[in-house]
This record gives C-alpha cells, sequence and structure tokens, in this order.
C-alpha cells in the first residue's frame, strides 16, 4: 500500500506533474491542499504541522530548527533567485541608493522573510547599510510564533496595505511588495540586475528561498522515502512543459536555474542562515546539514 502524504507546495511548472499525475509512484502518493497563498501553508506548518510535506522558506526552516520543531529539509529547492530587483521605492522618491534608507521606514511582509533577509544582508554586506538603522514595517508576524521582532520593526494598524502606503508615501521604500504599477517605482540599487550578476560573480552564490520539508517522524519510519520524493521531485522538474521563473537567471548562472541537492545549494542555504543569524533572526547560523536531511547529496 502506497504511503499518502498531506501535502501543500505551490503549481510551480517543475513541480505541477506531481499534482497532474503524469509524475508517480507505487510507494507514495500525495493528497494536494491548494493554498491561493502558499505561504500560508508555512505557518500551518511550524504551528499546527497540517502537512506531512510542505513547502516552506528557507528562513522559516532554520526558525524551525532554533525552536525545535520535527521538520527536516529535503534537497530540493522550489523557488530561488536574486533579490537585488525586489527592493524598490517610488519612481519620484528622493532615495538614490542604499545609503539613502539609513533612518528611512521600508516595507516587507514580516521581518523574517526570506527576500528581506538576502537583501539585509546584502545591503550590510555589500553596501554597509546596517539593518538596524532602518525601521522595518510589517504586515504580520514570524511564521514560527515563539519569535518576536526587533525593536526596530513596526506592524501596520489592520487594514492597512504595505503597497498603498508605499505609493502614500507612508513608507519610504519596499522589499517585494505586490501590486505595484512598475511605471510608478524603480529600484533602490540602481541597475539591480546587473549588480545582482556582478555580486554573483564575486560571491558565487545563487540564493534559495523555498524548499521542500517534511516530518521528521516519517523520515524515522521510512528509511526510503526521501530518495524517493526526490527522485520524483526531479521526474516532475524534466517532464516540465514551461520554463520556471527562474529561467530569466540563465544569463547568470548557467542552463540549470533549479540545481537540487545539497552539494549544489550549500552556499546559497549557508549564507541565509549567516544573514538570519546576523540579524537575530536565528541564535545561530545553521550548516545546510543541520537543516537538512543527509540521505541525499
Amino acid at each position: 500500500m502506497a504511503l499518502t502524504l498531506r501535502s501543500a507546495i505551490a503549481s510551480y511548472p517543475h513541480a505541477v506533474g506531481l499534482k497532474d499525475g503524469r509524475v508517480q509512484s507505487d510507494r507514495v502518493r500525495f493528497d494536494f491542499e491548494e493554498m491561493p497563498q502558499i505561504t500560508r501553508s508555512f505557518r500551518r506548518m511550524v504551528r499546527t504541522f497540517d502537512f506531512d510535506l510542505c513547502e516552506i522558506a528557507l528562513t522559516t526552516l532554520a526558525q524551525a530548527h532554533a525552536y525545535g520543531k520535527p521538520i527536516t529539509g529535503l534537497p530540493v529547492v522550489l523557488m530561488r533567485g536574486f533579490h537585488h530587483g525586489a527592493l524598490i521605492c517610488r519612481r519620484d522618491s528622493a532615495i538614490r541608493g542604499p545609503a539613502d534608507l539609513i533612518g528611512k521606514r521600508v516595507g516587507v511582509r514580516a521581518f523574517s522573510q526570506t527576500t528581506g533577509v538576502w537583501l539585509r544582508g546584502i545591503l550590510l554586506q555589500e553596501y554597509g547599510v546596517d539593518h538596524r538603522s532602518i525601521t522595518w514595517v510589517t504586515a504580520e508576524d514570524a511564521h514560527v510564533l515563539e519569535y518576536t521582532d526587533p525593536p526596530n520593526s513596526q506592524r501596520i494598524a489592520s487594514g492597512k496595505d504595505l503597497s498603498q502606503m508605499l505609493m502614500a508615501g507612508e513608507i519610504d521604500a519596499g522589499i517585494a511588495l505586490p501590486g505595484l504599477d512598475s511605471a510608478a517605482v524603480r529600484t533602490v540599487i540602481p541597475d539591480a540586475d546587473t549588480a545582482a550578476a556582478e555580486w554573483y560573480r564575486r560571491r558565487g552564490v545563487y540564493p534559495v528561498n523555498h524548499v521542500v520539508c517534511l516530518r521528521n517522524d516519517l523520515l524515522v519510519a521510512n528509511h526510503w522515502l526521501v530518495a524517493e520524493l526526490v527522485d520524483l521531485f526531479d521526474a516532475a522538474k524534466r517532464a516540465a512543459r514551461e520554463p520556471s521563473a527562474e529561467r530569466r537567471w540563465a544569463p547568470i548562472v548557467g542552463d540549470d536555474v533549479l540545481p537540487y541537492g545539497l552539494a549544489a545549494n550549500r552556499r546559497g542555504i549557508e549564507l541565509c542562515t549567516e544573514f538570519a543569524a546576523e540579524q537575530g533572526l536565528t541564535p545561530q547560523a545553521y550548516r545546510a546539514d543541520e537543516l537538512f536531511t543527509a540521505t541525499t547529496t
């Protein structure tokens, strides 16, 4: 009898084959719950353990590990990319570069959001802009309930919207804010894609955002499961009928824009955990092997 896993994963081109039946296994079945906003599943996974298998943000996985949540990552990266262009301001803003953010108010969905972690790390590492010199305006708390946001963060009132606040001048900049007219905003980092390519050339790091995680009890009870799941995700990637959003990064990273396995992703995982620790999101940086199963490399 096949093992059925309650699952939540967004319908990416490289994963949808697991949902539409093109990729199947005699040993595993997936009972997918469709989520209008996939980040809602992250919260449910680390608070109430509603799923057996779940997409999860890398920072959420690191915080889950810090607080002893019984989940482990699989070496499957579902979403990744360069984030220099996600930091935006109004087109008519007086901000001309990262240094102008000092003393300003920057909106981000949650202080723990992984894109924000990457950008704060890059601001400090590359531009000398300390995240403690900025007020972070957030719409929600971390997925992991036990974490408390830092004192230089503020929560918006119920009913407020960060994108609208940016256009109204109530915040000075924002990270990955949805629904904005591209003609009305611009990147804080000038020529952001060129800056990202140069950063990759020097650092050799391809940022990781979302991965797959599994409940620990299932790992213990089914020693074959990790290899089977990685094979299935790999088969789904090969069966994709359209390119993933990550295809835009091929000129920077090469043809394999979504490599799986820890060896290919170690640097992208571990720099993010270094940034998270420096920002106070976790008590320490973690090695990839501490967050992800070592069954496959």
